[in-house]
């Protein structure tokens, strides 16, 4: 069985740039998914932050109708399936 968002998730989560702030905290991001952040007193609590922000602004773009980027082949956006007919 293959859980499609679950994998969009994870591939993303490979993505994540991290980076140590000057007071010792992260900041995380994911290039591809613009306005994906998080931040936290440690790398995990960080990355956690992250996966939740990420899971959030997926669920939300798919409810909004937003354009999601298409990660590693994974293409979460609606196909439209309407055939004209004649």
């Amino acid at each position: 069985m293959r859980y499609v968002i679950t994998e969009y998730v994870e591939k993303a989560m490979k993505e994540a740039i991290y980076d140590k702030l000057e007071d010792g905290t992260f900041a995380g991001r994911i290039p591809d998914c613009i306005g994906v952040v998080s931040f936290g007193r440690t790398l995990a609590d960080c990355e956690r932050e992250l996966r939740s922000a990420l899971e959030d602004w997926i669920l939300l773009g798919l409810q909004m109708g937003h354009k999601l980027p298409v990660i590693d082949e994974i293409n979460l956006n609606r196909i439209d399936t309407k055939v004209e007919t004649r």
